[in-house]
Parts: structure tokens; sequence; C-alpha cells
């Protein structure tokens, strides 16, 4: 790690947006060969900004949330192959479960039951109609939306209890989340549907990037480990 200073996060908040908006355009020209570099590079990008922090700071929600990046960023990989799609779905599995340590982690276990009945509604609502068609992963799928409503639901938690700006984007990022791999269950499962790329990848990056650069605030303010 290097110290960090406002105009390096900029830059690789930049960075970020131009490799995202040029992987979703590669993808949409059918430029496979150049997406497959774009795509990871993204999410390697929002995973640095949890790099260029001072040297001594250092928690285990920091750590927690680098791990859950890498796992997204070898879902990414994974998902480039539609051979590797249930593999690519465990490794999202696990990622969501090391976000969920990591919100427990920082501020507690947050029972909202209100925001619990929502989320879960529309998840098993999703799952139920979407299971017609799910057929050998009906079970890996169900396994999934609960893992997902149980992480976007301590993700919420955290603005609830804190109420501050950094948590509001972790609890917009969780809803993104939720949104993004909805495209891609109906995508996949149900019906493809006019632009599935541009909305599903666009939404994910923006889910990934606001829970990197609110974890780095997080860590920066001192929370306890």
């Amino acid at each position: 790690m290097v110290a960090e200073s406002p105009k390096t996060i900029r830059t690789i908040n930049l960075l970020i947006i131009i490799s995202a908006l040029l992987a979703i355009y590669m993808e949409f020209l059918g430029n496979r060969t150049v997406y497959m570099v774009l795509k990871p590079l993204t999410t390697i990008l929002v995973t640095s900004l949890l790099f260029f922090l001072p040297k001594q700071e250092s928690s285990r929600f920091k750590m927690l949330i680098v791990a859950a990046l890498l796992f997204c960023l070898l879902g990414d990989i994974l998902l480039l192959f539609p051979a590797y799609f249930v593999f690519g779905l465990a490794a999202f599995l696990v990622a969501h479960i090391l976000f969920t340590i990591g919100f427990i982690n920082l501020k507690g276990f947050h029972p909202h039951w209100t925001s619990f009945l929502i989320l879960y509604a529309i998840g098993a609502s999703l799952f139920f109609w979407l299971q017609s068609g799910l057929g050998e992963f009906a079970v890996p799928v169900g396994v999934y939306v609960l893992v997902i409503c149980f992480m976007a639901w301590q993700g919420i938690g955290l603005f609830l209890k804190e109420k501050r700006k950094e948590f509001l984007f972790i609890a917009i990022a969780v809803l993104l989340f939720m949104f993004s791999d909805t495209m891609i269950a109906i995508s996949k499962f149900k019906t493809d549907f006019d632009y599935s790329s541009i909305v599903i990848l666009s939404t994910y990056w923006m889910s990934i990037g606001l829970i990197a650069n609110a974890a780095r605030k997080i860590t920066l303010a001192g929370n306890p480990e």
C-alpha cells in the first residue's frame, strides 16, 4: 500500500468509468477479445481503490471487502465462459458471503425486519417466476437468492443504523447488485432482452464501485475492527 491522495483516488475512479464504458461498448459490438481483457481489468481497478490507503490503515472490514472483490473478479473471469457458469455463480456466492461478514463485522448484526420481508418477498417472487426455466440450476440459484438477499439486508441495515453518506453508498450498492443479478437471471433463464448486457454490467460496476469507495472512507474514518 502507498499513501493515499485525493488525486490518486479521482484518477482511479475515472479509469474505472472509462474501462467500464469501453468494456460495455466492446461487448455490445461483439468484440469478445477486447471485452475479455477489459471486464476483469475494470474489477481490478475497483479493487485497487482499497490498496491506496496509508500503511497504518488496515482493518478486518477492509480485508473482507478486498477478499469479496477478488471473488467478484474470479466470478467475472469464469462467467466469460458459458460452460463455467455454475463456477462463476459459486464465486459470486462466496463474494456475497464475505460482503455480509464484512458488514456484520463492522457494526454488528442489524435485524431490520421490514427490509427483511421486502427483500425476501422480492427474492422469492423472482425465484418462483423463474423456476420453470431453472432446471438443474434450481438449487444453486435458490441458495444464491437466499444469500444475496441476506447480504442486501445487512448492507441496508448498516445505513439504517448509521445514516452516514458512506453507508448510504453501501445500501444503494447492495440494491444495485441485486438488480444486476436479477437481470442476469431473467436474461439467462427466462428471456433475453435488448441491451441486457449494458444494464447488467453498468449496475454491477456501479455496485462494487460504490462498495469499494465506501469501504475506503469507512477505513480512513477509523472504524474499529
